[in-house]
C-alpha cells in the first residue's frame, strides 16, 4: 500500500468525520430548540406548572446533549485509530 492510498483514506474519513459533527451539531440545536420552544408553550397553558415543566425540560434537553458527545467520541476514534487504515492493509495482503 502507498502512501498515497493512505493519505487518501485519512482525508476522506476526515470529511466524514467533520459532516458527520456537523449533523450532530445541527441535530442538537434543532432539538435544544424545540424543547424551549414546547416548554414555552406549555408555560402559557399551565402556568402554575412551572417548575415541574422546567425540571423535565432540563433532564430531557440533558438527554439530547449526550448524543453529540457520543458521536465526537466516534468521531475521534476515526480519526485517532482509523479502523480503515487496517481493513485496507488487509485487503492489499500487507
Amino acid at each position: 500500500m502507498n502512501p498515497e492510498m493512505i493519505a487518501t483514506i485519512y482525508g476522506y474519513t476526515a470529511m466524514g468525520v467533520g459532516i458527520i459533527l456537523a449533523a450532530a451539531g445541527l441535530g442538537s440545536a434543532l432539538g435544544w430548540g424545540m424543547i424551549c420552544s414546547k416548554y414555552i408553550e406549555s408555560i402559557a397553558r399551565q402556568p402554575e406548572m412551572r417548575p415541574q415543566l422546567m425540571g423535565q425540560m432540563l433532564f430531557t434537553g440533558g438527554l439530547m446533549e449526550a448524543f453529540p458527545m457520543i458521536v465526537l467520541g466516534m468521531a475521534m476514534w476515526f480519526v485517532f485509530a482509523n479502523p480503515f487504515v487496517g481493513a485496507a492493509r488487509a485487503a492489499a495482503g500487507g
